[in-house]
């Protein structure tokens, strides 16, 4: 790389981080003002529970026409416009009176974290072609750790505006979800200025890729996105009850859900070592292994949930990034790669979107966590399943004898 190169690709990877900061916090603060929320506005605890609900099935509509997006106004500008409609959702999201800005809002971010979640491994792919293990690796890091630290910040911010409840959920929401916006935008503007202004000169493109729908490579990729997010969410979503249901202290279920989320930035860092050579072909089917040994240490040893979520949370971060990697390794170009990554995520996120209600209704329904956890360790080796598959050096969109 030359000179002139260097402080060039050093600006395109801290726009790039700054974007990523946007791409979690809209979501994962909700969860600790969720009391207040529904204390404040009359809504039903068990309906505000559909905002992630809604989130999700957001991703999985609008992540087929993210390739498009990105098609007709360039991957940068389709990730800025993105990250405005974040900043937008997040104002619109926090607005006083009506509670319909609440959904409102949330519909917009949706729509605006699935066109990111879509382009940006293929500006990965394009932008970093050498280096696609290590900076996805570094993009699920920063993705976990910033839905970690607004997870721990949401409830202190909202703490800022003393009795009035409903200031301090709002401020809180706005304030994690969008306080690093304008820097991020402005960065991202500043690296991909040159490449929107040649977009604008060019004539849109169209070229469609229905095929990827058709293509056996895109569905395994598709097909191990899908069981590893299943995962994923669950684990999110009732780690911290089945802490409680041991006897553990509130206080202490907490802090097993942010060695889960720290062991899950440990995880994702880790890709690149994982997803280089020959172990590249392996760790996508041998890595639910690590997931599988901590579900069945739960099951067994349930009160041993904290040394438990150690391999769980390493398992988590490292099937994101290996997903993202994949998406971007199972495609010859950004467009293909564009393509696929949109494909494998609508279905991806359609199946997270039902994991986490069937399992607690599997739990409901039994009074035990065990079948509920049997339910991971068939998703987990659908992913071993999966992973033989995708990890094969085969490409999408290209004919094969």
């Amino acid at each position: 790389m030359t000179r002139t190169g260097m402080p060039r690709a050093a600006a395109a990877i801290v726009a790039l981080c700054l974007v990523a900061v946007l791409m979690r916090p809209a979501v994962t603060a909700v969860g600790p003002l969720i009391e207040r929320v529904s204390a404040d506005t009359g809504i039903p605890l068990a309906l505000l529970g559909s905002l992630s609900t809604i989130v999700l099935i957001t991703w999985a509509i609008v992540s087929p026409f993210a390739h498009g997006i990105g098609r007709r106004l360039g991957l940068g500008g389709a990730v800025l416009a993105a990250m405005g409609v974040l900043a937008l959702g997040a104002i619109v999201r926090s607005l006083p009176g009506s509670s319909a800005w609440l959904w409102i809002g949330t519909a917009l971010i949706g729509i605006a974290l699935a066109v990111g979640n879509v382009l940006l491994p293929a500006v990965i792919k394009r932008d970093f072609p050498l280096r696609v293990p290590l900076m996805m690796g570094v993009y699920s890091a920063i993705l976990g750790g910033a839905g970690a630290v607004a997870s721990g910040l949401a409830v202190p911010i909202a703490d800022l505006m003393g009795a009035d409840a409903g200031a301090g959920w709002r401020l809180s929401l706005l304030v994690t979800a969008a306080a690093v916006a304008p820097l991020a935008l402005l960065a991202w503007w500043a690296t991909r200025r040159h490449e929107m202004r040649e977009m604008r000169g060019s004539p849109g493109g169209r070229t469609p890729r229905i095929g990827i729908w058709r293509d056996p490579v895109a569905w395994q990729v598709a097909g191990y996105m899908g069981v590893q997010s299943t995962t994923f969410y669950v684990l999110v979503t009732w780690l911290a009850s089945m802490s409680l249901d041991t006897g553990r202290s509130a206080a202490i279920a907490g802090v097993d859900v942010m060695i889960y989320q720290v062991f899950s930035l440990v995880g994702s860092l880790a890709v690149a070592f994982v997803m280089r050579g020959r172990a590249a072909h392996l760790t996508p089917a041998l890595l639910p292994a690590l997931g599988i040994a901590g579900v069945i240490g739960l099951m067994i040893w349930p009160e041993a949930v904290g040394f438990w979520v150690v391999p769980l949370g390493a398992f988590s971060g490292l099937s994101l990034g290996v997903s993202l990697t994949l998406m971007a390794d199972r495609a010859r170009d950004h467009s293909a790669s564009s393509a696929l990554s949109g494909m494998s995520q609508s279905v991806g996120y359609a199946i997270a979107a039902v994991g986490p209600a069937l399992f607690g209704a599997v739990h409901a329904a039994t009074g035990s966590w065990t079948l509920p956890l049997t339910i991971l360790l068939v998703s987990m080796s659908a992913q071993a399943a999966f992973g033989i598959f995708a990890g094969r050096d085969r490409f999408v969109l290209e004919s094969r004898s």
